[in-house]
């Protein structure tokens, strides 16, 4: 099994794979650049991740905040904007559908958007950030399972 943050990221990918505008390229890591075949896409990825203990007692429950980049690549001349939209509409409905994400987490909101553009390349590229704020729990114990 593995900790309760990776299985949060991996059901945020299986719930965007599939969207009507990125299809299946839906990637795990921003690490490496997506290729220009596989725009648009999304890159799902941890940014940051605050804990707070809620009881006494062990084995404690930690309460968990953790912000999960979703990032949007479109490349193109034009109608930057309203592709980065569009692919933010999916993405917040997809999400939406299932807060809990399979019982994984005690909530998810979409906390902030912001977008950049990159005219350098062959191809400019504009790359819009989902910010997602998932709560979670866990027993200091046993990360890998959902309390």
């Amino acid at each position: 099994m593995a900790h309760v943050r990776q299985q949060i990221r991996d059901a945020i990918v299986t719930a965007l794979t599939g969207l009507t505008t990125t299809g299946s390229s839906v990637f795990r890591s921003r690490i490496y650049p997506i290729e220009a075949a596989r725009l648009p896409g999304l890159c799902v990825y941890t940014m940051t991740e605050a804990s707070e203990i809620e009881t006494i007692s062990r084995p404690r429950l930690s309460s968990r905040d953790l912000t999960v980049a979703v990032e949007a690549y479109v490349s193109g001349v034009n109608n930057y904007d309203n592709t980065l939209d569009t692919i933010s509409v999916e993405v917040e409905q997809a999400l939406a559908a299932d807060p809990s994400l399979g019982g994984l987490a005690k909530d998810l909101k979409i906390a902030a958007f912001e977008a950049e553009f990159a005219g350098e390349g062959e191809q400019p590229v504009a790359v819009g950030r989902i910010t997602v704020a998932v709560e979670y729990a866990v027993a200091e114990n046993n990360v890998e399972t959902a309390a």
